[in-house]
């Protein structure tokens, strides 16, 4: 299994920064997650957090190394971060509990399998064309029965969410897939901080023309640009899909094929204190080290003995 990924979060014109996103991965199955904290209810970053650490260690305990059934874990995962926050809020006394979006994605056998819950959105880009997105559970886009063009969309109601994690009532949510991947297809998860400021046709043409590790800070970018000052949070993931026939690839992929045992990799920042989580900036610098210091561990576990 071979696939490059790259991700990035600025906080933008905000405080704080509430988005959390991240990967793990065995040799055989990855899962890759986003979530956004919800503004208007108390410590958004803290319920993105916990959504994200509850998929990570779910992945941990069940990817052996690969998932017995990827779209059962995907119901399971979310189901179990929604829980995970509810219990936060209960411990903590709080009379609202924190709340977030989340979005995440499994590739495993050549498939991949998607869910979401909320407005962080799902793409799948393929050789220049759109094959899926997600659909927000907003009311504008449910009212509208329809994929739109987002650059075209009036504000009016575009933040009003009916569902998401953390909220009283159960989540709503489906799982679609599985999908085979072709080599080339680019995957994005993304906060509404990106797809928001950034016409739908402009995330395909970047993610199309450019290796991610180029077309994901270059989107991120132009959103910051595009609103300014006003700037929600901006957070996104993206993953090139590499069939394992090819070789010597520009975009230098993560290889997942060649390592043996339990080997099992994440990009989740486990166990954020509470100073950090109130700080709610992304250490950007730490995050690219920890991709590092997994991508060395691979070539080690991956090296033959001479």
């Amino acid at each position: 299994m071979k696939f490059s990924v790259f991700q990035v979060s600025r906080k933008g014109g905000r405080k704080k920064n509430e988005d959390r996103m991240g990967y793990c991965y065995t040799r055989s199955s990855a899962v890759f997650v986003l979530a956004d904290g919800m503004g208007g209810h108390p410590q958004g970053e803290v319920a993105a957090q916990l959504a994200l650490e509850t998929v990570a260690k779910l992945f941990q305990k069940e990817a052996r190394p690969e998932l017995p059934d990827a779209q059962t874990f995907l119901a399971d995962a979310v189901m179990a971060a929604h829980r995970q926050i509810l219990h936060y809020g209960i411990d903590q006394a709080m009379l609202d509990s924190p709340r977030t979006t989340l979005v995440l994605a499994v590739v495993q056998k050549g498939t991949v399998c998607w869910t979401h819950c909320g407005d962080s959105r799902f793409y799948l880009v393929r050789q220049g064309n759109l094959v899926t997105r997600t659909r927000d559970h907003s009311v504008l886009e449910q009212q509208q029965g329809r994929v739109a063009n987002d650059a075209g969309l009036e504000e009016t109601n575009r933040n009003i969410l009916f569902t998401c994690l953390g909220s009283p009532t159960k989540p709503v949510f489906s799982v679609s897939g599985p999908l085979t991947l072709l080599q080339g297809d680019r995957l994005m998860l993304c906060s509404d901080g990106l797809w928001s400021a950034l016409p739908e046709q402009d995330i395909v043409q970047e993610l199309s023309e450019k290796p991610v590790d180029s077309a994901v800070p270059d989107l991120v970018e132009s959103a910051l640009r595009a609103t300014g000052s006003t700037s929600d949070n901006v957070t996104c993931l993206a993953m090139a899909w590499e069939t394992p026939d090819v070789e010597n690839s520009a975009h230098h992929p993560v290889t997942a094929e060649a390592i043996t045992g339990g080997f099992f990799a994440s990009t989740v920042q486990l166990g954020w204190t509470e100073s950090e989580a109130e700080a709610g900036e992304l250490d950007d610098a730490a995050i690219e080290r920890s991709i590092a210091e997994i991508n060395d561990a691979i070539r080690r576990s991956s090296k033959k003995p001479e």
